[in-house]
């Protein structure tokens, strides 16, 4: 029967999308893994890929069309031998009551001699397009030992190549998946009583899209229930800035140049090496203590930010992380960054200097512990050892950490160590 093709979701908070452009049309023959459709998240525009092997028999929304829900059917895939007729009878066909009579005889086989659908041990018919029975049967799998990730639990092809025969009983006693969390309550005036305040006044009104409604959504969220705390510091960047110059010419023959942000992206994952108790994730009942350094940082773009992560950064060298961040940053600029490049990462990085912010405090990104807020490098009176008053290049720092996971001393001892890295920038390559 025609089998619906699904809106995905194409990254955990995913809940809407637009439907961007589609690249296939009607009539066209798929197979799995070819290229259906872009879709627009909340953070990216990804392309979605089919995961059978059919012809396209009916688009359902159109190209452009915005806030298309997670699991809304957008088009009907047709397998071999159906038609455009078959879309018609399958939705005028009255769906099967779940709580049928268990006791009702159940249709012999028909007389062409196709065997009826398999049934799971509950009695259940299974669904799975044809080439996934024909690929089972070869390969000796029993589908009701198959989850299905088609469109309502349909075994498609892949999952019968990838499949292991897992008895029932074993899958049942893994571990339920998370619920997923619920944006917060909307809280203050609705937006129709904010307007009637500015009745007669010039203004433009702005839409809100989806990476906008989901920035307003988490930092709502973070700022109501994860418990901040903030740690400043001064850090003297002469050592750094000579450092950093040294190198500089020593790598321009290979086309690198590297960033003070570079240098604050190591120095964080070392120091979150150093107290590896502070590497650590709010779980919601527990925390999760991370062993590589998998360090985000906040990247600008038009109508928000993404904060791509940079993973196992504290083995990475100075030369490799500038070039992974500049390949992010750029890919993020264009929204081409893929979820599991901008999800994940325990600790992340917020550098405002570059824009002339001497400090500010920046908000946690959960699951993250914490957050560095940098400043920029201004010249700044200091006292020496000595006792000697000179000129100095200052950068001030704070670090938003979070109470339920990284405690006062912990978190001192975690700037401290990113202080003592920025200020001997030669033990970072040691």
């Amino acid at each position: 029967m025609p089998t619906e093709i699904l809106m995905p979701a194409l990254s955990p908070t995913m809940e809407e999308g637009t439907l961007a452009k589609w690249l296939v049309k009607e009539g066209d023959t798929v197979s799995s893994g070819d290229l259906l459709a872009e879709i627009e998240t909340d953070k990216a525009t990804m392309e979605f890929e089919a995961v059978d092997d059919g012809t396209i028999g009916k688009i359902l929304i159109a190209a452009g069309t915005e806030g298309v829900k997670v699991n809304t059917a957008i088009a009907v895939l047709l397998e071999e031998g159906e038609s455009a007729d078959d879309i018609k009878a399958a939705s005028s066909e009255p769906e099967k009551k779940a709580d049928a009579p268990k006791n009702e005889a159940k249709p012999d086989a028909p007389a062409t001699g196709t065997p009826p659908a398999p049934e799971g041990k509950d009695g259940a018919r299974i669904f799975a397009s044809p080439l996934a029975r024909r690929i089972a049967a070869e390969k000796g799998l029993d589908l009701s030992q198959i989850d299905g990730s088609g469109p309502h639990g349909r075994i498609v092809k892949a999952d019968v190549e990838n499949a292991q025969a897992t008895p029932k009983a074993a899958q049942a006693d893994a571990a339920p998946a998370p619920a997923p969390v619920s944006a917060p309550a909307k809280t203050g005036q609705s937006a129709d009583a904010v307007a009637r305040l500015y009745e007669g006044r010039a203004y433009t009104e702005v839409k809100l899209d989806g990476m906008r409604k989901t920035i307003a959504a988490r930092l709502t969220e973070a700022k109501q229930t994860v418990p901040h705390f903030y740690l400043r510091r001064d850090i003297r960047l002469d050592a750094l800035m000579k450092f950093r110059s040294e190198l500089n010419k020593q790598l321009e023959a290979r086309g690198v140049k590297l960033s003070v942000n570079d240098f604050i992206i190591k120095a964080c994952a070392l120091a979150l090496q150093s107290v590896p108790a502070a590497n650590a994730v709010w779980a919601g009942d527990r925390v999760l203590q991370l062993k590589p350094s998998d360090v985000a940082v906040a990247v600008a773009i038009e109508g928000g930010l993404f904060t791509p992560v940079l993973k196992d950064a504290e083995m990475k060298s100075l030369s490799a992380l500038s070039a992974e961040m500049k390949d992010l940053a750029a890919r993020a600029r264009d929204r081409k960054l893929a979820p599991d490049e901008y999800q994940g990462g325990s600790f992340a990085i917020s550098n405002l200097g570059m824009f002339g912010i001497d400090n500010f405090d920046a908000v946690i990104n959960p699951p993250h512990g914490a957050i560095l807020a940098v400043g920029a490098g201004v010249k700044k009176p200091v006292v020496g050892t000595d006792g000697e008053l000179a000129v100095a290049t200052v950068m001030s720092v704070t670090l938003s950490v979070d109470h339920r996971v990284i405690d006062g001393a912990m978190g001192a001892d975690l700037l401290n160590h990113i202080k003592d890295n920025l200020e001997n920038p030669m033990v970072m390559l040691a």
